[in-house]
């Protein structure tokens, strides 16, 4: 069945993860709940980072009866399933991010004060992971680039 022309790529791309989101359900023999719907709906809806808490109100705001355990048991599905990824920035909480908008590879800037997190494309570290990996005999699994810095915000402040 095609996505009628009015619906834009977004629509269907959230669509298609959510058939996803249930399809791993199924297979993991878990059910699809209100909840859980909520859950992806709140994690899909935001654009930047959150965090497990945020999710949480956001959700709540979806339907008041998703509980914090089943937040917390939500997002390792979602991240298994490949909706979502781990931001961990070494603070101490991760933040997650849903993998709607990510087209390459993201590397992150982060704010070593705020905790300010902004994704830059940098398509060359599949490149570069995948050539290094391979001349080592091994099989690319995940890789990550941080930088470190301290945003305008942040700089003005220590700078005083």
């Amino acid at each position: 069945m095609n996505a009628p022309a009015s619906q834009s790529a977004l629509e269907r791309k959230i669509e298609t993860s959510r058939s996803s989101f249930k399809t791993f359900l199924a297979t993991k023999n878990l059910r699809v709940t209100k909840q859980r719907m909520a859950i992806f709906e709140a994690a899909f809806n935001r654009a930047e980072h959150f965090t497990a808490e945020e999710l949480l109100d956001d959700a709540r705001a979806l339907d008041s009866s998703v509980s914090r355990a089943t937040v917390y048991r939500t997002l390792p599905i979602l991240v298994e399933n490949g909706l979502v990824r781990v931001v961990d920035i070494g603070s101490d909480h991760k933040y997650y991010m849903s993998t709607l908008r990510q087209s390459t590879f993201q590397a992150q800037l982060v704010c070593i004060d705020c905790n300010k997190i902004i994704e830059v494309d940098a398509p060359f570290m599949e490149w570069y992971g995948k050539t290094v990996a391979v001349r080592h005999g091994m099989e690319l699994v995940s890789q990550r680039l941080q930088v470190l810095a301290r945003c305008e915000k942040c700089a003005a402040k220590h700078s005083a």
